[in-house]
């Protein structure tokens, strides 16, 4: 069972917080770039249309449903969220992944600054100046990429994105259908 994710993704923070309660375990979480996956199939986020209110209304709305902290919108939402994703795919566990999301949502933390992510880096036991150098690594880069393409090929058109079986779920919403 995978949780395909984007740190910059409201609805994919929800997810992966509730994820464990939801199935019962916790999903194996998967990193990819959003921003990939939007060129791919053309068209990019609610974030930037005029439903943008109406979702982050939604948003609230479905945290406090499920128990969560008022979600706090880091400045200028959505981020660039590259680095951020680099940092996700280095880390060496869902640590840094699950620190990072509530370090977003529930702080209103600006993952874009590098600075930020080596802070919650350190907050996870990882080193800062570890994940600064790893973000850099062509290695880091390509592994990247290539996570986001596989997820392609699997159907994953956004996230949070649920693969359980070979059935794919698109949204926090599915993951009571999955358990």
């Amino acid at each position: 069972m995978k949780l395909f994710y984007d740190l910059g993704s409201p609805y994919a923070y929800l997810a992966v917080e509730r994820a464990e309660r939801v199935l019962g375990a916790a999903p194996a979480l998967e990193p990819v770039l959003l921003g990939a996956i939007f060129a791919k199939r053309g068209r990019g986020s609610w974030s930037q249309t005029p439903e943008r209110e109406r979702n982050i209304a939604e948003v609230e709305r479905r945290a406090a449903d499920y128990g969560l902290p008022p979600v706090m919108w880091p400045p200028g939402w959505p981020p660039n969220t590259l680095a951020a994703m680099r940092a996700a795919t280095w880390a060496p566990d869902d640590a840094f992944a699950r620190a990072a999301f509530r370090a977003a949502f529930a702080r209103g933390v600006d993952l874009a600054d590098v600075d930020v992510l080596a802070r919650i880096a350190e907050e996870v036991g990882l080193s800062g100046d570890e994940l600064r150098a790893a973000i850099a690594r062509d290695e880091i880069k390509q592994r990247l990429k290539d996570a986001t393409e596989r997820a392609w090929e699997l159907g994953v058109r956004g996230v949070p994105t649920l693969v359980v079986d070979g059935r794919v779920l698109y949204g926090d919403d599915r993951l009571g259908e999955a358990a």
